[in-house]
């Protein structure tokens, strides 16, 4: 089989397995996890998924993810957060690092920094999962919905900081002094780059004279830019997410929601899934066949940690059920988490034995999560069935 009828066929099943798993209210997009984790069982194409080409369109799909995060990113927002919500943020988070790095140090092996990296990682909340379900239920404006979208937006500040200690570990090994003359130069580029383009909001609005397409080719032109200049500092990954939070801060207001929608689109539905496959396709089955019970070690000391912390922080502001259902909701993982794994594993930081597991683990928790927070929600009666 070649690389477009592979890719024809992943885009299928993507969609049909897609619609059974949000019955259950998982994001459609987890069906690609769920192909890759299948192929990690029995892979009959291996020469296509070994194939440069398609590594290629993989590696664009992670960028593509980080960009949508530093373009969705809103730095007023975060200014706006409470008191409470950055109390609890940094509290629940931290609680969780802490919990993580001790258990990934002592189980797994792995030396004092990796395993706070790989612990914070997996401590960030993937929020946009849980949207459909406060939306559904009429939660969004309560207490417990502006909690879990405040805490999980302000938690884009620790990806962020995540991100960048993982490509300060990528640039500090082993380079030449030219090398490193080239990385800070790459560097120095990156950050001129993202502050040109915020500094000069108001001559972007010139572009908003353009058509949507033309837009959209100085989009992708800005994006392969960072993405190529990061390359040289083996940053790409910090390259695409300040790609996008440069643009998110020069494209015209009038225009963000429309270029923002096409983005969106472009990534989610066609570069996002062949990321997913090839994070699942990398998974040791027979570790985790091997070795099932550290799966649900990981999920019970993270799920602890953040329903510890939670109860903690939101006792007396949401009562003692609504602070235990934040708890849960904030320990979705989603797309910031398995990028940060991945590529730490991509550049051998961890093994297979570590990835495979909290790759499992986050998919326990994109699988369970979401129906019990929506069933826990009717039974406590937080809302009305």
């Amino acid at each position: 089989m070649n690389t477009a009828l592979f890719l024809a066929l992943i885009f299928v099943i993507t969609f049909l397995v897609g619609k059974l798993v949000e019955k259950v209210r998982v994001p459609w997009i987890f069906a690609a996890l769920l192909i890759g984790f299948c192929l990690a069982v029995y892979n009959p194409f291996t020469a296509v998924t070994s194939s440069e080409t398609f590594e290629f369109l993989a590696e664009l799909g992670m960028y593509f993810l980080l960009f949508m995060i530093g373009f969705e990113l809103d730095i007023n927002k975060l200014k706006k957060s409470g008191a409470f919500i950055v109390r609890s943020t940094f509290f629940i988070i931290m609680l969780e690092a802490v919990a993580g790095t001790l258990l990934v140090h002592f189980v797994f092996g792995y030396e004092w920094y990796i395993s706070l990296l790989v612990a914070m990682s997996f401590a960030t909340v993937g929020e946009a999962i849980l949207l459909p379900i406060l939306d559904e239920f009429r939660v969004v404006n309560t207490k417990l919905g502006q909690s879990i979208i405040g805490i999980g937006t302000l938690d884009d500040i620790i990806e962020v900081l995540v991100l960048v200690l993982v490509m300060i570990k990528l640039g500090g090994g082993g380079e030449s002094q030219g090398d490193e003359r080239l990385i800070l130069v790459s560097l120095v580029v990156l950050l001129i780059l993202t502050y040109a383009l915020t500094k000069f909001k108001k001559e972007s609005r010139k572009f908003g004279f353009l058509s949507i397409e033309n837009l959209f080719l100085f989009v992708l032109f800005v994006f392969f830019l960072f993405v190529g200049v990061g390359e040289y500092a083996h940053a790409s990954a910090i390259a695409a997410l300040l790609a996008g939070v440069g643009l998110k801060n020069f494209v015209p207001q009038e225009r963000l929601e429309f270029i923002g929608s096409e983005i969106r689109t472009m990534c989610y539905g066609f570069f996002a899934p062949i990321f997913f496959v090839w994070v699942g396709l990398s998974l040791d089955i027979n570790y985790l066949v091997t070795y099932p019970l550290l799966v649900l070690l990981v999920v019970a000391v993270s799920n602890s940690a953040k329903l510890l912390g939670s109860y903690i922080m939101a006792k007396n502001q949401l009562g003692t059920e609504q602070s235990i259902l934040l708890g849960i909701g904030l320990s979705v993982r989603f797309s910031t988490s398995i990028v940060i794994i991945k590529i730490l594993y991509e550049n051998n930081l961890i093994g297979a034995d570590l990835y495979s597991v909290v790759v499992a683990s986050s998919m326990v928790f994109n699988f369970i999560v979401p129906v019990l927070f929506a069933n826990l929600l009717v039974k406590w009666k937080v809302v009305e069935k």
